[in-house]
């Protein structure tokens, strides 16, 4: 009869730990996920949190992924649709299909709508560069060519974007300017034209330069110079969009509070494009110029399944030590904008370095939040 009884208050104990485990596991799960307070909550007395939009997504063929960005982001950009060589193919042609749908769903889910590119070296037509005969276009083609496609595009959505990347990438490390065509066909001025032309096209919309590579201090004086200079021209330039591009160790987090505070001096700071690599560098720092390729080594691809725990809590720290900078300074800055949504939409899966597997972003390839994400939460609400 004991016996008996002493196999039924095991099962009954059994039982017990089962389910105070399940519910254990469930209350980790959920907050891991974030389910109480979102990111762009957190944030909302700050500044703005976003992301960027694919065309894919933009197509319906992420739902979920959608799902993540209406529920944690009050901002968005596009990650490549709206840059001159997809937008504007040939001189008579403007596609403004997947553009439409990215404000549309911005509009629907009361969004910061922010505008990327207008004026870049890469990704820009052929057809910019060269007149009908096919030699290298005169300075009043191209000015002509670039007024065109300007006023074109940002008045399409006049009032509805709200702010632009009005030139991007123009200066290069060493603080000089970039010798892109716009350069050696129109100089420096290519810069004030384009900001001119958008400012003409709709004045009520906020103009900014974007950059790459922003921490390191000859690159941030060749900006100041630049922006000064147009300044000085009675420009209208509201700010400057610093690319997050970041490592585990680099850039220097000190170096990079020193440009954040020299280019508050000039007006709002954007932190753009923020992604987190936790893989090898080719050349050891954070560059961006998506011309720089390396051929792929197993070595560049240490962790193709999962990151070891000790990675996963280096990347939390650093993270949140760029957060803790960003709520230092936030009376100057607008938004705050990772690349991506989640790891699986990362470019840096396939830079430098094609076919690697990075964990750059806030949430894994399942469109989960990682433990990052509620300590943010917890920063914000603190600071």
């Amino acid at each position: 009869m004991f016996k008996k009884k002493f196999h039924i208050f095991k099962l009954l104990l059994s039982v017990f730990f089962t389910f105070y485990s399940c519910n254990s596991n469930k209350k980790t799960v959920d907050d891991s996920e974030s389910s109480g307070t979102t990111l762009k909550d957190a944030f909302k007395e700050k500044f703005h949190i976003g992301t960027t939009l694919n065309g894919r997504q933009l197509m319906g063929g992420e739902p979920e992924t959608m799902r993540v960005v209406a529920k944690h982001f009050n901002s968005i950009v596009a990650e490549n649709e709206m840059k001159s060589a997809r937008i504007h193919p040939s001189e008579e042609d403007f596609d403004f299909r997947l553009p439409d749908k990215f404000v549309e769903f911005g509009e629907e889910n009361d969004m910061h709508i922010h505008g990327h590119t207008l004026i870049w070296h890469s990704q820009a037509p052929d057809w910019f560069f060269v007149d009908q005969d096919g030699n290298t276009a005169s300075k009043e083609l191209l000015t002509k060519r670039m007024k065109e496609h300007i006023h074109m595009v940002v008045s399409r959505y006049k009032g509805r974007i709200h702010s632009w990347d009005v030139v991007n990438e123009a200066i290069e490390d060493d603080g000089s300017y970039r010798n892109s065509k716009f350069y050696q066909i129109l100089g420096e001025d290519f810069i004030k034209l384009a900001f001119e032309f958008a400012h003409e096209a709709d004045p009520e919309a906020k103009l900014y330069y974007n950059d790459y590579s922003m921490a390191i201090p000859a690159k941030r004086h060749g900006v100041v110079r630049m922006v000064e200079r147009l300044k000085n021209d009675d420009v209208h330039i509201d700010g400057i969009g610093m690319q997050g591009h970041i490592g585990l160790k680099h850039p220097d987090i000190i170096e990079f509070e020193k440009s954040l505070e020299a280019y508050e001096n000039l007006g709002k700071v954007m932190i753009t494009e923020l992604d987190l690599s936790v893989l090898p560098s080719p050349w050891g720092d954070a560059g961006a110029e998506i011309s720089d390729n390396y051929q792929y080594d197993d070595k560049m691809n240490p962790f193709p399944d999962e990151l070891p725990a000790d990675v996963k809590e280096q990347f939390t720290k650093r993270y949140i030590e760029f957060f803790e900078l960003f709520l230092k300074h936030h009376n100057k800055i607008e938004r705050v904008t990772l690349w991506g949504v989640n790891d699986g939409n990362s470019w840096k899966n396939n830079w430098p370095v094609r076919g690697r597997t990075d964990y750059p972003l806030l949430f894994d390839r399942e469109n989960k939040a990682k433990p990052v994400v509620n300590e943010l939460i917890k920063l914000a609400e603190v600071k």
